[in-house]
């Protein structure tokens, strides 16, 4: 039987980074994950990061690239009503965030886990996590055919929504807090400029849009669906005629179009298991907690988990010292809430609920007061850029 420190399941973002902070810091880790790297490194995801998260990148030395193509945005855009309102992140909320798709994060992290001799295993299939109640966890998979056991003294679950580490755990042990919205955002990557410098979110009687992107060159676009839409009737024309009736005019008359590289529709929740943590096991980003796309904190979310945990980790192999481990849960779920809380008001806001011309008016009377208040505008960039740490 093969013995490391630490297992970690799921080699995303939050796994790779996890495994690059300990390694820098001398402890031991095995990743372990389903897919494959080409599988891994291909997944459309995420490109906003806070400046909490490339703080931390940049402490787990992966930076390099980031600071390099990385775009940092000192504002966004709210479009509602007939107008559009700019609310300056740095003003407002202290620092900027920087545009980075979390495919090439991906990348980086996962360059630098090679160059150092990390054990990333890929295509570990019937990941089974057991005996985590106890001292020595034990992890089981099959690569290449033969069946496999890591023991260990920890497991970090990175790995996702639907994997195995939160579905381990005795369902009288964990509460599963949920909220499904009726609707999906269908989502196009194409290589086209982006319609401007900064995000541009859109409140419209038809449904929410969102103007994104991941460099000066390829943009990421959004709109409102129903839930029952199906990608294959969605051609690009379609898409491109959508997006622009959506669009103040302006903004329309300069959108550039183009054949779409990746299409997807995405359905939304709100969703936060409790506690994060089981014994030695411990669940770090989407596999204990999923929120909307509408305040751009799921990855974000992630690496404040990362932070947390691996701080812990780190006292506790240093100094023998678990506190910081024994509060992870308490201290991730404080962080978990605040950006659940932001995402949903942020999605009430911008998307269209029903045909109910009462909620329609509040919604546009939430708007104006954020635009005309400094107070509140404030309040938004606070949490749009990531409050502060505390520990």
């Amino acid at each position: 039987m093969d013995r490391t420190q630490v297992a970690i399941i799921g080699a995303g973002p939050s796994g790779l980074l996890l495994s690059q902070l300990l390694a820098r810091n001398g402890i031991d880790a095995v990743v372990l994950e389903q897919r494959s790297r080409a599988y891994v490194e291909a997944r459309i995801r995420a490109g906003l990061l806070e400046q909490g998260t490339v703080d931390l990148l940049e402490e787990a030395g992966v930076g390099e690239r980031l600071r390099r193509e990385g775009i940092p945005h000192d504002g966004v855009r709210l479009a509602f009503g007939g107008r559009v309102h700019r609310i300056d992140l740095k003003a407002h909320g202290g620092r900027p965030v920087t545009v980075y798709g979390q495919t090439e994060l991906t990348k980086d992290l996962g360059e630098a886990r090679r160059r150092a001799g990390g054990k990333l295993l890929y295509e570990a299939g019937g990941v089974a996590v057991s005996n985590f109640e106890a001292n020595r966890p034990r992890v089981s998979f099959t690569l290449g055919g033969v069946r496999q056991e890591l023991e260990c003294d920890f497991v970090a679950g990175c790995d996702g929504f639907h994997g195995v580490c939160r579905q381990s755990v005795p369902p009288a042990a964990i509460s599963l807090i949920e909220r499904v919205y009726p609707f999906g955002w269908l989502g196009v990557l194409a290589d086209v400029p982006p319609i401007a410098d900064e995000l541009l979110y859109v409140n419209h009687a038809s449904g929410f849009a969102l103007c994104s992107m991941r460099s000066r060159t390829r943009s990421r676009y959004y709109v409102q669906c129903p839930l029952e839409d199906r990608v294959e009737s969605w051609s690009d024309d379609r898409f491109w005629d959508e997006l622009r009736s959506r669009l103040p005019d302006d903004y329309a008359a300069r959108l550039v179009t183009g054949p779409s590289i990746e299409k997807s529709i995405a359905p939304l929740r709100s969703f936060v298991a409790e506690p994060m943590r089981f014994g030695r096991l411990f669940l770090v980003g989407d596999a204990a907690h999923i929120v909307p796309p509408t305040g751009a904190k799921g990855l974000n979310l992630a690496a404040a988990d990362v932070r947390v945990l691996y701080q812990g980790l780190v006292e506790y192999y240093r100094n023998r010292d678990s506190a910081l481990l024994d509060a992870y849960s308490s201290r991730a779920l404080q962080r978990v809430w605040k950006a659940t809380r932001f995402s949903w008001w942020f999605t009430t806001v911008m998307h269209r609920f029903s045909d109910d011309a009462f909620a329609r008016k509040l919604q546009i009377a939430e708007l104006e007061y954020l635009a005309d208040s400094s107070a509140a505008s404030r309040a938004f960039a606070e949490n749009y850029v990531g409050l502060e740490f505390r520990r």
